[in-house]
């Protein structure tokens, strides 16, 4: 799979770091590379950081990995895209959407 240098991965101990005590707006990917939907995914995130570059900062996080990350914010199924704006949570989208989509929740945050 492969990805643009505008996705940061994360892992359970970069988190803080590079989304919660981070300011603006964070989108995290949380999926596993088991996961058809996650890869499915994977280009449109590709595009949106991309898209909205040096407005939106995308990250994933392998959940196989990372399970303290996922449980902290009770991420249950994958894909589940969590945006963050100053490092709370401001929306879920839970599945393979459309880009449409994500880029209208996006628009709302920014």
């Amino acid at each position: 799979m492969a990805h643009t240098d505008t996705v940061t991965h994360l892992s359970d101990a970069t988190f803080d770091e590079e989304v919660t005590d981070a300011e603006g707006l964070t989108l995290v990917d949380f999926w596993a590379e088991w996961c058809g939907p996650c890869k499915m995914i994977a280009p449109t995130l590709d595009e949106l950081a991309g898209d909205y570059r040096g407005r939106l900062k995308v990250c994933k996080l392998d959940v196989d990995s990372n399970p303290r990350s996922a449980q902290r914010f009770a991420v249950r199924s994958i894909p589940s895209l969590l945006f963050f704006k100053d490092g709370q949570v401001v929306e879920t989208v839970v599945g393979a959407v459309r880009k449409q989509r994500l880029a209208e929740v996006i628009e709302a945050h920014l």
